[in-house]
């Protein structure tokens, strides 16, 4: 399909093309959903180890995506999006026998951990390949115009999943333990693989296509921007169920499907405005709201200004990664999409993957709450990489203005 932009009929059809890949991720995510508030208790609880262990068991996952986004990326381009998702599918499957093989061990915690941490690496490579290959089938689906839609309704998807995931998964954990997880983590990628099969694939586009040192230059600064704000994704995913646990605030999962529930609701209504303002204006607002949120947070006395406080980190950095995917998307060539966004979705990765270990050692030494006003300060970093990119476009569009109109 033509990367041009769609007919103003043809926009209204957008959310119904990309239904289908939607769903698919949605079903694709609620088992990573299901560990994400369960594994720093399995971890900390079950295994007896401290905050720099449950850091580097969810880092763990981001640092495996690391790896993979290039790998994922290239798959796409060259064997088509829908086989990188199913690719993915398979791969989080093998995570979940993996967990399971990780409970055989428990009496060996150090032997339990380490099985732990490769199944939680074959996770982050699978959800590299399935987010990839989601993202880049919809943009082949609708094209590059609606790429914030795309982005922001993907994502929508994902973090869907993980609003129902969290509560699920904590009354899997407390009916069955870390295993009933480990059995839904095995079965249920086996099961989306139904969803995928029926679903129409894009074609790969058969051009000469660029190496990652060159999508890299093209795309590295909203990348850097996206790092910088994924941190307080981060942050919620590793430690808001320890702080809510650490206080004796109930449930503990309020935290995170707070967050998601506020991401979801603002890609909803607002996920039309990167494509139709700027990403990069977009994403300035956004991460103001996300740096709020975070101190709020670090600052909260009780259940209720926390759970608040993880909303607004939420509905802030709804559209900050969709508002800068954005600017890396109008960046890249056309014939290496799924390598720009592989490389673009890298940069979250190794955010999470360093700042999760990182902010374990702060919750060691200056304790929880301060692990979420430190990551206010990464965060706003994101603020000045989007005014950057503000001025930098305004420059060139100015430039083109005047080349192409004579001189007075």
């Amino acid at each position: 399909m033509s990367t041009t932009s769609l007919a103003p009929a043809s926009r209204r059809t957008v959310i119904m093309t990309l239904l289908p890949i939607m769903i698919m991720v949605l079903v694709a995510f609620l088992v990573i959903g299901l560990a994400l508030p369960v594994l720093p208790l399995h971890v900390h609880q079950d295994l007896g180890y401290g905050t720099f262990a449950v850091g580097l068991v969810t880092g763990s996952q981001f640092a495996a995506s690391l790896f993979s986004r290039v790998w994922s990326g290239n798959v796409c381009d060259r064997r088509g999006p829908k086989y990188s998702v199913m690719f993915g599918l398979v791969a989080a499957s093998a995570a979940g026998l993996l967990y399971l093989l990780s409970l055989w061990f428990t009496a060996h915690p150090i032997i339990a951990l380490s099985v732990l941490l490769a199944g939680r690496a074959v996770l982050g490579g699978a959800e590299s390949f399935i987010i990839t290959g989601a993202t880049v089938w919809g943009l082949g689906l609708v094209g590059a115009s609606n790429a914030g839609k795309v982005i922001a309704w993907m994502g929508t998807a994902m973090f869907a999943a993980f609003a129902a995931g969290a509560p699920l998964g904590i009354a899997l954990y407390s009916a069955g333990g870390f295993a009933a997880i480990a059995a839904a983590t095995l079965i249920a990628p086996l099961l989306t693989l139904a969803v995928v099969f029926p679903l129409r694939a894009t074609p790969p586009e058969h051009r000469r296509r660029a190496g990652i040192l060159a999508v890299a230059r093209q795309i590295w600064l909203p990348g850097l921007g996206a790092a910088l704000s994924s941190i307080g994704f981060g942050v919620i995913l590793s430690f808001a169920s320890l702080l809510f646990a650490a206080n004796g605030w109930t449930p503990v999962w309020l935290a995170f499907t707070t967050y998601a529930v506020a991401l979801v609701i603002a890609r909803l209504a607002f996920g039309h405005l990167p494509d139709r303002l700027g990403g990069a204006k977009v994403a300035l607002i956004c991460v103001l709201i996300e740096v709020a949120g975070l101190v709020l947070m670090g600052l909260a006395p009780s259940t209720l200004p926390a759970a608040l406080g993880a909303g607004l980190v939420g509905f802030g950095y709804a559209l900050v990664f969709p508002g800068l995917g954005v600017e890396a998307v109008r960046r890249a060539p056309p014939e290496s999409r799924g390598l720009a966004m592989g490389a673009y979705t890298a940069c979250l990765d190794l955010a999470l993957g360093i700042s999760g270990p990182a902010l374990g050692l702060v919750a060691t030494e200056a304790g929880l709450s301060a692990v979420f006003l430190v990551s206010s300060l990464a965060v706003l970093g994101s603020a000045f990489i989007s005014l950057k990119l503000m001025n930098r476009d305004g420059t060139r569009s100015q430039q083109t203005s005047e080349h192409a109109s004579p001189s007075e």
